[in-house]
This record gives structure tokens, C-alpha cells and sequence, in this order.
């Protein structure tokens, strides 16, 4: 972890700490998320340091603390919520439980110039989410910001350069959030922000040819944006001494098996073998209705078949892990939850770690980042424009236990909302499109006849990186275009439906 010339936000559990991480990285500033814990003289190496928010109270008998006193720091200290009672607590003011815990929207009114709101009007929108609040201030301090309900919103303490804020500015719910955070990054803690995604391939191939040496790698590739993009990276860096594997589940969206073999093997020239597997998954899944044990039957065969290419001649195993992987697979801090379990993160066998190093030159990056990387390395926009697709493929999309009928539904459904999302133009404007099926039935009626047939369920989403999402609110012509189109051709489907859910509190895939 190279802290030089960065922002290292201190982890302390809070869901929204990887967002921090985010918004400072979309203008151009290097910033790592590291662990609370993290000892002084790593920390130090840092331009500044974030304390981000967390889910306890500073006075909990197991609340976290970092490993070293704010003073001792001597850089710019920005806390966020958690961070901001614990810096003013450790600098000597008072805090204290809220008689009402406030959550939600509010308004809050500078009272002080700083550099902090530099550009900022006197009174914006916040988004406020705490128990705890501070009753006094430390001695020298200022109130910088003062909010509706009379909390203490942002306080600036001696030395000038530390302040926290009662708000959280990194959610877009924080009018100007995003201001607040670049002032702290540029004007006070005189990061240049020229930390561009487009950077990042020159020292990857670097890096990965220090690492890797004269050894062979192994990939598997799923035709995905992010295992092609490690794919080719890694080829840039080791030649021919990467050999990539693909295996056909028979989870895959219509025609996909053959577009992906095309695009690898003919375009990006790459080594790949093709393993059809379908049946053979199929057969796994059969009675597996548990969404949790869905993703570990997948990854646990899939491993299976792909360690039988692991001879002795690879000593690296190549994935094409993000960001976003990690942060919803691991458990960072004590008290946060592991969303889902990745394959391609948590889901290793002992066999093939013991045998392999694992490379994952993608790891610091958002879906985003990685697609301008994509096209920088001449990835063709078949694969950089597809929206994502869950590793377990439509296992997750099938609510229930996986069948070769809801299987073909589920494909079949889901490339006519593709086809006409990409008809009237809106395919590229969206993250994900997909439709999902379950074992929900309704009653239709075909030809003056009762029918009983399944509900198809239609999801369509707008998201940056993938850790929050918003639905689209998709046209009603669009919407009739693929419930007509899915109902006259599928013929065990009699009704369709349309997914209003965001992420959080859903997730975009159903399951």
C-alpha cells in the first residue's frame, strides 16, 4: 500500500466510508481506504487523513480507536460523523448522547470562514446520521458550521488544519458535498489531483513484471469487462507466458459462449482454451434453491474444472477483482457485513491457494475506471459497453431452484429487454437491464383460453460504480414494446412486471 502523496481514510466501519475513497478519486486525488488500526508511521507517509464515520458510539466499551493520538499526526485530519466525535472528544471538548437520534436530511448555515467551505454558499442541504453529538467544544476551537436541529455540523481546532463535520459530505444527499471534500484534499492538504484512472496501465505493467518475473500466469476468463481487461493487461506484461481458460457454465446470457470465444481468441488475440461444462452445472444446481449456496455450488465446480489446468509450469493465478468485489466480500472492521460471497474473492480453494499466487491488478478500481482502462488497451466495445453480469450468471436470476424451463426464460427474456433497450437508444445510458424470473405464477388468458404461466420481472438501474444504484424510470412505449414482445414469444410466461427497488436498501442483482 503506497500512502505517498495521498489521502488515507481510516476505516471505522461506517457503510458509507468507501464513498469517501470514491468521490476524492473522481477528482483525480489518490486516496486509499486502509484499516482504523493502521500504525502511525504508515499513516503518516499520507498528504492527510480522513477518519470516517462508523456505526459505534465513542463510549461503547469496544468502540475502535486508531493507534495513535490526532496530535501526533501532524498533517491536515478531516473527521467525518464517528471521526468528528472522536476528534473532539480526544481534543478535549464534550460529547454526548442525542436525546433523538437525527438521520435524514437537513439544513446547516455557515457561521466562519475557511478554507473547508471555500466556494460554499452560507446555508446547503446535508445528510445527517448519528446518536452521539457534540455538547462542547475544545478549547481554541471554532464552530464553522452550526445545522437546523442546533448540532455543532463542523468545527475547525488548533492547529488550523483539523476539522470534522457532523454530516456525511461523500453521499450525494450532501448539497456540495463533493467541494467540501476537494477543498480539503487541495486547498489544505495541497494535493495536486492529477491521480487519473489513464495512469494507471503504465505502472500496472510495471508492477505486474516485477511481481511475476520470468514465472507463468493462469486466467480464467469469462468474456466479462473486468477478466478481459486483467487478461490483456497481464498479456502486455508477460507475452505469451499468461494461458487463459474459459469455462461455459450454460449460465451465460443468449449467444454469449460464442461472441466471447470470437472477441478473445480473434481480436485480443489471446491464449484461451474453451471448456463446456453446462450440463454439469446444471446437474449442481438441481435442488439448490438458497441464492447464498447458488454462488458457492457455482464457484466451488468452477474452481474444480479450472483447477485441472493448474500444472505445475503456472506459479500465478490472474482474477479480475475490483473494488467493490473486496468491499462487499470481506468484513474490513469488526461489525461489518459480508454482502455476498465472490468466487473470485472469498471463494478460493485451499488447494489452488497453497499452489498459486494470486495477481489482481485491478483491485484499487471502480467498474468505471476500468472501462477507460479497457479502451486505452484497445479492448473492442463489445465487452467495454456490456453491462456487468454476476460470475454465478443467471443462477442469480432465477429466484428458486434452477431449471433448464426458467433458464431459457430467464436468457430469452432478458435479450429482448436488451434488444429494444438498445432500439430506442437507452441500453447505453443504463448500468444493468436483465429480467429475472422466480417460481410465481398468474393466470393469463391466449385465444379465449385460461393459461397458467410464469412472471417475468423486468430490472433496469443507473449506478456509477455499482455500490449504490437508482432505478430508471424506464418509458411506458418501452416497457409495452418488451412485456408484448415476451409474452407473445415465451410461451410459459403470461405476465410481466417492472423492478422498483434501489440499491440500498436491494441489491441490483435479485438474488
Amino acid at each position: 500500500m503506497d500512502l505517498q502523496n495521498s489521502i488515507a481514510v481510516l476505516n471505522f466501519g461506517g457503510q458509507y466510508a468507501h464513498l469517501i475513497r470514491r468521490r476524492l478519486r473522481e477528482a483525480g486525488i489518490k486516496c486509499e481506504l486502509i484499516p482504523y488500526n493502521t500504525p502511525l508511521d504508515e499513516v503518516k507517509r499520507a498528504k492527510g487523513v480522513i477518519l470516517s464515520g462508523g456505526p459505534a458510539s465513542i463510549y461503547e466499551k469496544d468502540s475502535l480507536k486508531p493507534s495513535f493520538r490526532i496530535e501526533e499526526l501532524n498533517i491536515p485530519v478531516l473527521g467525518i460523523c464517528y471521526g468528528h466525535q472522536l476528534m473532539a472528544s480526544e481534543l478535549g471538548g464534550k460529547v454526548e448522547g442525542s436525546k433523538e437520534r437525527e438521520y435524514g436530511k437537513a439544513r446547516v448555515r455557515i457561521l466562519a470562514e475557511s478554507q473547508l467551505f471555500e466556494g460554499i454558499p452560507q446555508s446547503f442541504s446535508v445528510w445527517l446520521s448519528h446518536s452521539d453529538a457534540v455538547s462542547s467544544l475544545p478549547k481554541g476551537s471554532t464552530l464553522l458550521c452550526k445545522s437546523e436541529f442546533e448540532d455543532k455540523a463542523a468545527i475547525c481546532y488548533k492547529p488550523e488544519r483539523l476539522y470534522s463535520l457532523q454530516f456525511h459530505p461523500e453521499v450525494s444527499h450532501t448539497e456540495y458535498g463533493n467541494k467540501i471534500l476537494e477543498n480539503f484534499a487541495k486547498r489544505i492538504c495541497k494535493c495536486n489531483g492529477n491521480y487519473i484512472a489513464e495512469d494507471f496501465v503504465s505502472s500496472a505493467i510495471r508492477d505486474i513484471r516485477e511481481k511475476v518475473g520470468n514465472a507463468k500466469a493462469i486466467c480464467a476468463v469469462s468474456g466479462g469487462l473486468d477478466s478481459t481487461t486483467a487478461a490483456v493487461l497481464v498479456k502486455k506484461a508477460i507475452g505469451n507466458r499468461l494461458k487463459c481458460v474459459f469455462v461455459n457454465h450454460g449460465l451465460m446470457r443468449k449467444n454469449e459462449p460464442q461472441e466471447v470465444m470470437r472477441i478473445l481468441k480473434g481480436k485480443l488475440q489471446l491464449d484461451v482454451d474453451y471448456v463446456d461444462a453446462s450440463d454439469l452445472f446444471l446437474r449442481s444446481l438441481k435442488g439448490v434453491s438458497d441464492p447464498e449456496k447458488k454462488r458457492l455450488v457455482v464457484g466451488k465446480l468452477f474452481a474444480e474444472i479450472f483447477e485441472e489446468y493448474v500444472s505445475k509450469e503456472f506459479e500465478w493465478l490472474v482474477q479480475g477483482t475490483l473494488y467493490p468485489d473486496v468491499i462487499e466480500s470481506s468484513m474490513p472492521v469488526p461489525g461489518s457485513p459480508k454482502i455476498k460471497s465472490h468466487h473470485n474473492v472469498a471463494g478460493l480453494p485451499d488447494s489452488i491457494k497453497r499452489r498459486l499466487k494470486v495477481l489482481e491488478p485491478l483491485r484499487d478500481l471502480y467498474k468505471d475506471e476500468v472501462r477507460i482502462i479497457a479502451k486505452k488497451l484497445g479492448i473492442p466495445d463489445e465487452i467495454v459497453s456490456r453491462h456487468p453480469f454476476p460470475g454465478p450468471g443467471l443462477s442469480v436470476r432465477i429466484i428458486g431452484e434452477v431449471t433448464k424451463e426458467k433458464l431459457e426464460i430467464c436468457r430469452e427474456a432478458s435479450w429482448i429487454f436488451e434488444d429494444e433497450l438498445k432500439k430506442a437508444k437507452l441500453y447505453d445510458k443504463l448500468w444493468q437491464a436483465f429480467a429475472f424470473v422466480g417460481d410465481d405464477k398468474a393466470v393469463g388468458v391466449f385465444g379465449d383460453k385460461r393459461k397458467y404461466g410464469y412472471i417475468v420481472t423486468l430490472k433496469a438501474v443507473t449506478s456509477s460504480d455499482g455500490m449504490t444504484a437508482s432505478y430508471y424510470p424506464m418509458p411506458w412505449k418501452v416497457l409495452d414494446r418488451v412485456s408484448r414482445r415476451i409474452t407473445n414469444l415465451l410461451d410459459k410466461v403470461t405476465a410481466v412486471s417492472y423492478s422498483i427497488s434501489n440499491k440500498p436498501p436491494s441489491t441490483i442483482e435479485p438474488q
